[in-house]
């Protein structure tokens, strides 16, 4: 994992890389895009909107993979000169979720792009929280053609 002085993007700027705004960000840092390879951290807090009973929720944790994927495809955009595109998940498959985190657990996602054909991305995706593997799928990302 990239050390954090090699951090991307954090809390405040995250938005430059994905379309949600505040309060459906569910990623804190981009923390690196290495090649087909996406991590970001997200702190899971009390007031978050898929937070119930102290758990952040399955719903919280398919769109936190998916904002990992926007995030990465986002930077890579960016460091190309172009906007970042908007992109919507065709498909979930194979998804597990081992344990849903409590409130203040920091979650570490890694997204690994399988394939990309035209507009759409075919993506690995897995959520630690500690050492422990919390949820993993395999995400369906359709992008919107660029402008």
């Amino acid at each position: 994992m990239a050390s954090p002085e090699k951090m991307i993007a954090d809390e405040n700027t995250i938005t430059g890389y994905i379309p949600q705004r505040p309060p459906m960000v569910m990623i804190g840092k981009l923390i690196a895009v290495e090649g087909k390879k996406t991590i970001t951290s997200f702190l899971v807090s009390s007031d978050n909107i898929f937070v119930m009973g102290g758990f952040f929720r399955e719903a919280g944790l398919i769109e936190n993979m998916a904002q990992t994927a926007a995030a990465g495809a986002g930077y890579t955009a960016r460091t190309s000169g172009q906007a970042p595109r908007v992109g919507f998940i065709g498909a979930i498959k194979n998804l597990e979720i081992l344990f849903l985190p409590e409130c203040g657990n920091e979650l570490i996602t890694e997204v690994v792009v399988d394939y990309e054909i035209m507009n759409a991305i075919l993506t690995t995706c897995r959520i630690h929280a500690g050492d422990r593997l919390c949820a993993s799928c395999e995400l369906k990302i359709f992008l919107q053609p660029a402008p």
